[in-house]
């Protein structure tokens, strides 16, 4: 049996023709980085049976068909930069293999989002040793051997041969395996999502096709007017990754939020968000209507709206995702924290530094203040709550969510949701504190999260295919008697319909500023007897 080092030396003194190389790759490509995909085949069909080994070959065939197409197409405009994104490639499916293997994620448009989204102290939170193992051995030891390799150059003719082939074989097995396509049908957004490198370049260019869109300049919404001009304070609160089944609020056995319930605080029903990451989940929030479409992530979004009609907007955040704004004031955590002194500078309490002082400096009647969290955000969880709110022990100190029990995996996350209820609670106190003004506080996340269920973990998964826990997320609201005044309304009046959305802030956000105009629709406005 040839040893490792003997290996890599034949390796070393190949010398292939451009079709040998490009078969080859394609081949280590589909054996080496797609064990998820294979294992996900596995656990899901009878792979025994003639059936479910026809799908295996199926899927094994597609992972080295579609990267001999591409590199085959790509020889033919360079044989340099071919080897280059071999390269590339290795290094990104080991850095992708990594994530998949570990968190069980999915690296369709929505992961990708997700991953363009990360900044770069939360990218740090990834970090493990293991992630080094996986980048050395199937990054950067393939790269090493890729850049020795001489590969012979071959005449055009051959790699237009080779890709014609390759197209015909394609071609002849998926009407051959017509039968093993109804199960690929069905699962082809988990699958589509571990075809390495596919799966992610695809996809990242899908997103930023999207976010190009996204980002052009905002088409104005329907100018609004006021029906009464009284003095109001809104503070809306988007949470990150937190889920309503973890919240005592709804029900959860656990006392997750005792303060928040101590205040009067009402928890709105079957609330959920529109996507399960941040970016489109913004886009819901801030939009007339619970959708992530073009037309909407392209309308105004409602903080500019809100500005562009006198209201004083505030924007604080330790998160990323929202949409271009045009507000009076954008202030980033890192900013509010050289300002900051004690323990809770370190986290999400650092958006208050200084918050009442700018508030009763503002001559507006109408005051929103918006602070973005980073929350239960993971997967390092034990590091978003100062130590005295691990409250329940022991609590997962690793990034490597798979090697935690279940119960200290709930318990580091249950920790970040006892230290959102105090946040609220502080953010009720400063609401309090300014006498005779109707205040209210919203308080909904941006989406849900999974702590090891059905094997997944963190947050992303498409939609279409996404457990309830990811979906299905907190939605509170604080008011006080002066706003109740104001409103005529009790909290009994808040929840009649049977369920919620993130597309009721925006409307609700309206009517509590007695703001009305075209885009408003009084049904989803929680605060209005027109609600459904």
């Amino acid at each position: 049996m040839p040893t490792l080092s003997k290996t890599i030396g034949h390796v070393l003194r190949w010398n292939p023709g451009v079709t040998g190389f490009i078969v080859t790759v394609a081949l280590v490509n589909a054996g080496l980085y797609h064990l998820p995909l294979y294992s996900f085949a596995v656990a899901n069909l009878d792979y025994l049976s003639q059936g479910g080994a026809l799908i295996l070959a199926t899927l094994f065939m597609l992972a080295t068909s579609i990267t001999i197409l591409f590199f085959s197409l790509l020889s033919l405009v360079s044989l340099r930069l071919l080897k280059l994104l071999c390269m590339v490639a290795a290094l990104g499916n080991a850095l992708a293999l990594y994530f998949v293997e570990t968190y069980g994620v999915v690296l369709d448009k929505t992961m990708m989002g997700n991953v363009f989204n990360t900044d770069f102290a939360e990218a740090g939170s990834f970090f493990h040793p293991k992630l080094l193992v996986y980048l050395l051995a199937l990054g950067a030891l393939p790269c090493w051997l890729l850049a020795r390799i001489q590969i012979h150059k071959t005449g055009v003719r051959q790699r237009v041969t080779l890709l014609m082939l390759v197209l015909l074989i394609t071609a002849g097995w998926i009407y051959a395996s017509s039968r093993s396509w109804l199960w690929i049908d069905k699962n082809a957004s988990r699958l589509g999502g571990m075809i390495m490198p596919w799966s992610y370049v695809i996809n990242a260019t899908r997103y930023w096709s999207d976010h190009a869109l996204a980002s052009r300049e905002h088409s104005l919404l329907p100018a609004a007017s006021f029906v009464a001009n009284r003095k109001t304070i809104v503070i809306l609160v988007i949470g990150e990754a937190a889920r309503a089944q973890n919240f005592s609020l709804y029900g959860y056995q656990r006392l997750t939020n005792p303060l928040m319930a101590a205040a009067g605080a009402v928890a709105l029903p079957h609330a959920h968000s529109c996507a399960t990451y941040t970016t489109a989940s913004m886009i819901c929030i801030l939009s007339p209507a619970d959708s992530g479409g073009q037309f909407f992530s392209s309308a105004e979004p409602l903080p500019s709206y809100l500005q562009r009609h006198g209201i004083d907007v505030i924007w604080r955040t330790r998160n990323w995702g929202e949409p271009p704004l045009k507000v009076q004031t954008y202030q980033r955590g890192e900013t509010l924290r050289q300002e900051c002194q004690g323990d809770g500078c370190d986290y999400d309490e650092v958006l208050l530094q200084g918050l009442d002082q700018r508030i009763h400096a503002s001559t507006s009647e109408k005051i929103l203040v918006v602070l973005h969290l980073h929350g239960s955000h993971g997967p390092d969880y034990f590091r978003n709550y100062p130590e005295k709110f691990e409250v329940f022990k022991p609590a997962c100190q690793s990034v490597e969510l798979d090697h935690c029990t279940s119960e200290e995996l709930v318990n580091a996350y249950d920790n970040t949701i006892v230290y959102t209820d105090y946040f609220l609670q502080r953010a009720i106190g400063l609401l309090e504190a300014i006498p005779d003004t109707a205040a209210m506080l919203m308080y909904i996340s941006d989406h849900g999260e999974s702590l090891g269920e059905h094997g997944l973990y963190l947050h992303g998964t498409p939609y279409a295919i996404a457990p309830d826990v990811q979906k299905e997320i907190p939605f509170l609201v604080w008011m006080s008697d002066a706003f109740k005044q104001q409103k005529t309304i009790a909290e009994t009046q808040l929840a009649p319909q049977s369920s919620h959305s993130q597309a009721n802030v925006f409307h609700s956000l309206m009517g509590a500023f007695d703001m009305r105009s075209g885009i408003y629709n009084a049904q989803l406005d929680i605060f209005s007897d027109n609600a459904k």
